[in-house]
């Protein structure tokens, strides 16, 4: 097949059509249907512990060191497949591979079990590994079928796609959870894990369309030698170095580093909160109560994050961003005593609105602090490291007081303190004089 033209529209839709493919992974399992069948393989043994690596340890803290775990691994990852991406010429064989394990693995989860704990866990490990893997080459790919005026609706259009076709499949995955008698299955089980090879099927289907149109890489095909693959950390140290010059860059990373800490934990263990710490009164009203609740949260986060921009353009980012890490705080607080499902809606509305917002924000701002250079794409990998390492203190704070304390709910107070102290950082930013609008490049 020839080639096409970069900024084609056949192109970009095929870029952007990995979304679609992708996105089902991150919504079904990550955060809506695992968790409610996670939760109820130990209801149904009976159990709260389980015996591994020779102690007990509870459901919710085990599955969030798992994850912590996984991000770890993806944190030393994300630079070194950044390296091989920039010089590989066919980056597309690895695009594929970890499309290929995170599909497999989702596949995978149809036999996850407590009787087979350590490979069901490395299964779902892996799971993560190849989505969030996939999404390195996926986005480093950008600058290759899109210029540089074309790349703000494209990805915007990706992130369209990606919703869309992971609620279709979820709704579908609910009504046959949901409705189990009218596809002939005997209860809601069954379903629930022929809806994680869906998930597999899917993206690994939907793949092929982005697979056949977007090229295999730039014209380098020279070999993978030591010094590719450690380009990735070298670029990183750089950054670092040059944070030294830049007051203003390194303390706004620093107090993102820490809020976004608390941000991206919430994110990950919300369902499982939800699940284990609220009085449902039936199984069948804990699904659809989460369900109802995760889409609720995707919804809002869209107006959140409009609303917070039109924000920012009158008070600036900083002050806009010291807001939402207050509202954070309070929502930590109020979660703490939340029991009935009504409540976890109220919790979940606002953490929608504050949840688009601070991802959209924190971003633009860490754009707009960067020092004049060409190479941004180092910054940024530098940016997505920080996240990262970030989740993995996050989930492993989390998980462990869960664990020492018996509940999640004494996590959530952890949560509100690392905001807090998100807080204090944003105003040292804002003191310096770095949140005026005109540091902002407004």
């Amino acid at each position: 097949m020839k080639s096409l033209q970069k900024g084609s529209k056949k192109l970009l839709n095929a870029w952007a059509f990995y979304d679609w493919a992708n996105s089902v992974y991150s919504l079904t399992i990550a955060s809506a249907i695992f968790p409610l069948f996670y939760g109820a393989l130990f209801r149904e043994a009976g159990i709260e512990k389980i015996e591994i690596f020779g102690g007990e340890i509870a459901r919710g803290p085990l599955i969030t060191y798992v994850t912590s775990f996984a991000f770890l691994v993806v944190s030393f990852l994300t630079p070194l497949l950044s390296g091989i991406a920039d010089y590989v010429g066919n980056k597309k064989v690895f695009l594929k591979f970890f499309c290929y394990l995170g599909s497999i693995s989702s596949i995978g989860l149809y036999w996850f079990s407590l009787d087979a704990i350590y490979l069901s866990l490395t299964i779902y490990f892996f799971g993560l590994i190849g989505f969030w893997g996939s999404l390195v080459f996926y986005n480093s790919y950008l600058p290759d079928v899109a210029f540089p005026e074309q790349q703000d609706r494209i990805s915007a259009k990706g992130y369209s796609l990606g919703y869309i076709g992971s609620v279709f499949l979820l709704l579908l995955n609910l009504a046959m959870i949901m409705k189990y008698e009218w596809f002939g299955f005997e209860g809601a089980g069954e379903p629930t894990k022929i809806s994680f090879i869906l998930v597999g099927i899917w993206w690994a289907l939907f793949s092929q369309y982005s697979f056949y149109y977007l090229p295999k890489g730039n014209d380098n095909t020279g070999k993978i030698s030591k010094k590719v693959l450690l380009n990735g950390f070298r670029e990183l140290k750089k950054v670092w170095n040059r944070l030294g010059d830049n007051l203003r860059l390194k303390r706004y990373l620093i107090a993102f580093f820490v809020y976004s800490m608390a941000v991206q934990t919430v994110m990950l263990v919300a369902s499982y909160f939800a699940e284990e710490e609220l009085a449902w009164e039936s199984d069948s009203q804990r699904t659809t109560g989460l369900i109802i609740s995760i889409l609720l949260i995707q919804l809002v986060a869209v107006a959140g994050a409009l609303l917070t921009s039109r924000i920012s353009e009158k008070i600036g980012n900083i002050k806009t961003l010291i807001a939402i890490n207050i509202i954070w705080v309070i929502i930590c607080c109020y979660a703490y005593f939340v029991i009935t499902p009504e409540q976890f809606y109220v919790t979940a509305a606002f953490v929608g609105l504050v949840m688009g917002g601070i991802q959209a924000l924190s971003r633009s701002t860490y754009s707009k602090f960067l020092p004049e250079t060409k190479d941004t794409a180092s910054f940024f990998s530098f940016y997505d490291v920080a996240e990262k390492i970030g989740i993995v203190i996050g989930m492993f704070l989390y998980g462990f007081m869960a664990q020492i304390t018996g509940s999640m709910r004494t996590s959530i107070v952890l949560l509100g303190l690392i905001f807090l102290i998100g807080v204090v950082l944003l105003l040292k930013v804002e003191k310096s004089g770095v949140g005026s609008r005109k540091s902002e490049g407004k």
